[in-house]
């Protein structure tokens, strides 16, 4: 039954829906004893697994109980915000004897898989380490879902997604993989500034969109509008060079950025301070301290909350990460301990909303819609997640269906499968894509 599990849901194509997109099927083949729903929804802004546990707390509860059942998991979390009202109202009734519901601070990083398996467990994940590595697995909400449907023989071909920010009418939306972000940025009925800029996930953590006919993958974490000179868009367009030079010039070595990562206060090296005064000379310094960046988890604190003095440690180390990695160097440091006031140093929502100068764009409601928006034509990536792209067994003039294997993983390799998520006629297929178009599906 274990690898039954696993199997269908490699077949149906799920990976990771909160971001990294690693193939979902993998981690149902480990062993662990603790099942963790990571459903605190890290990010300000968005609101997806909230509602999507509130109408199918059924189906979530589902694949929860078949992630148990692959990985011999004996109990089963949820960890959530006890705002999350109607979600807990609707999943508490129906909770198994093996699973239990945890409420978690509204701080921020809460929903970091590391930082909630510490707050759900005591279970303290060693750096550059797994939950596995501490007997856990760890999934979100919708990844959840997908599982579900995976073992009924449902492939993954829709994301849902919240649209917020400065748009006329934020809502969460399920849509169909492919489909432009500009059509699904429509749905909301366009944008309210001008000139306005756009962020693909979460607010610390998303990227900029340079290009909204990107189309949407299993990973999109959502669509936030904001206004071009924003401090946020700002912040994200900011080259290295710049960050760079900010960091030589204006540092002063307060400690606050360290004080406050929380990776070091669960008590990994990571200390941000030093990494810059270490790439303020050139990377001379503690070997592990340099190395140490490897196990930033790019939470965005350091730069977003704690620096006074508008330095991004993150940044630094996201580019001192690409060097070691081309070097093939690994961070070899071990788990040390805690600080004694961790829980204390996570930061309040609220506070972070402020302190980004978010609150005039985080509308009370972003209402989901529980229809699949249609689309009439989508692009397919072949790379939606960790691993190697899938490779095509389509051709250009071909029908397909909605749910059809257009392309699979290769064979002994990482990867995933990718599914029509339309009915319509193949239209191209590239070295990273494949479209298809139905010219009489309806909006």
């Amino acid at each position: 039954m274990m690898s039954n599990i696993s199997e269908k849901v490699k077949a149906a194509g799920v990976v990771g829906a909160g971001g990294a997109g690693f193939p979902t099927h993998v981690k149902l083949e480990a062993k662990a004893d603790i099942f963790l729903v990571n459903a605190a929804e890290c990010e300000p802004m968005l609101r997806t697994d909230q509602q999507l546990m509130a109408v199918q707390p059924d189906l979530l509860l589902r694949g929860l109980e078949l992630g148990m059942q692959s990985t011999g998991a004996s109990e089963g979390i949820i960890a959530l915000k006890p705002k999350y009202k109607d979600a807990i109202a609707a999943l508490q009734p129906i909770l198994p004897a093996n699973v239990r519901i945890e409420m978690l601070r509204d701080v921020y990083p809460a929903g970091d898989e590391v930082i909630t398996l510490w707050l759900t467990t005591g279970r303290r994940v060693p750096p550059g380490g797994l939950p596995l590595h501490v007997g856990a697995v760890v999934n979100n909400v919708q990844t959840l879902i997908n599982v579900a449907r995976a073992v009924d023989g449902l492939p993954v071909t829709t994301r849902t997604f919240t649209v917020t920010g400065a748009v006329k009418s934020p809502l969460t939306v399920t849509v169909p993989i492919g489909m432009p972000l500009s059509e699904v940025l429509a749905l909301a009925g366009g944008p309210t500034v001008d000139p306005v800029a756009f962020i693909d996930g979460g607010p610390l953590m998303g990227k900029l969109l340079t290009d909204l006919e990107q189309p949407v993958t299993k990973t999109t974490g959502g669509l936030i509008a904001l206004p071009a000179d924003h401090l946020l868009i700002k912040r994200k367009k900011q080259t290295m060079e710049s960050v760079l030079r900010i960091a030589k010039t204006v540092c002063e070595q307060c400690c606050y950025c360290t004080e406050l990562c929380p990776r070091h206060i669960i008590g990994h090296e990571l200390p941000p301070h030093l990494i810059i005064r270490a790439a303020n000379h050139n990377y001379l310094g503690s070997p592990s301290v340099v190395t140490s960046a490897l196990t930033c988890s790019e939470c965005g604190v350091c730069e977003a909350y704690a620096c006074p003095v508008g330095i991004s440690p993150m940044r630094v180390n996201i580019a001192l990460k690409d060097k070691l990695r081309k070097a093939g160097v690994r961070y070899e440091g071990g788990l040390g301990k805690a600080d004694p006031m961790a829980e204390n140093r996570l930061v309040p929502t609220s506070r972070m909303v402020t302190r980004l100068n978010l609150a005039a764009w985080y509308p009370p409601e972003a209402p989901l819609q529980q229809d699949t928006c249609a689309a009439s034509r989508v692009q397919i990536p072949l790379k939606q997640h960790i691993g190697a792209p899938a490779a095509p067994l389509v051709k250009a003039g071909d029908k397909v269906s909605r749910g059809q294997l257009i392309a699979e993983m290769p064979s002994g390799a990482l990867g995933a499968n990718v599914h029509a998520s339309i009915d319509g006629t193949v239209e191209e297929v590239s070295s990273c894509a494949i479209t298809i178009g139905n010219r009489g599906a309806g909006r």
